[in-house]
């Protein structure tokens, strides 16, 4: 599930889930059946406002680097931290939200490391196709938290892929009425898009276009 596979994949609403891929139209929540909708960013649209240049600038003592992922202790251990401060369910581990014990993997694999001098304080995984990127996990330390650092590597994440002239960031889903998904948007809702799962399209973001298509699936 690498390169053209993995865009083609991602361009008609499948998305990755450890070793596989899926998609949906609905998730449940707090014993309520919610509806998904599927969103991507076309990069050639981004455009960053106050709250954005206000957020790279405020993180711009922290080094950023991109590399071919690697599960290890260092990043285990920061998960572990970031998973006891959340109060949502997350997977147990790294490993087990990508690989569930799989020795091969399927997918081109990379994270973003965030790091306070030597100290690791936040990571971004995505997975690399030839014309887009995934965003599969943001974490970071509790500690700072204050910092923004999920937003932070949604933008840095955007900004490597402009620098390898990917057409689209694809950052996962939100969905209708259950809010927690919707920073998803925050890094240019002007340049996002949702996918319209019926007639297999893309379509400019609004919120009136998640409403009509929530009704459209329950129809279904």
């Amino acid at each position: 599930m690498k390169g053209y596979k993995l865009d083609l994949c991602l361009s008609k609403g499948y998305f990755r889930m450890q070793q596989d891929i899926f998609t949906c139209r609905f998730v449940l929540f707090d014993d309520a059946l919610c509806a998904v909708h599927w969103l991507r960013i076309t990069l050639a649209d981004v455009t960053y406002g106050t709250k954005q240049l206000r957020l790279l600038r405020s993180n711009e003592k922290f080094s950023v680097a991109v590399k071919p992922l690697t599960i290890s202790s260092e990043l285990e251990n920061l998960y572990a931290l970031y998973r006891a401060s959340i109060n949502f369910d997350a997977p147990e581990s790294v490993e087990s939200c990508l690989m569930n014990g799989a020795t091969y993997t399927m997918f081109d694999t990379y994270v973003i490391e965030v790091r306070d001098g030597s100290k690791l304080i936040a990571a971004g995984v995505f997975d690399n196709g030839i014309q887009s990127i995934a965003g599969i996990m943001n974490f970071y330390h509790p500690d700072y938290r204050k910092h923004s650092l999920g937003k932070f590597l949604m933008l840095q994440k955007i900004r490597h892929a402009q620098l390898y002239q990917k057409a689209y960031y694809y950052p996962g889903y939100l969905v209708s009425n259950y809010p927690k998904f919707d920073y998803k948007l925050f890094a240019c809702e002007p340049a996002t898009e949702v996918f319209d799962s019926i007639r297999d399209r893309w379509i400019p973001f609004s919120w009136e276009t998640v409403n009509i298509l929530a009704d459209l699936y329950k129809m279904i």
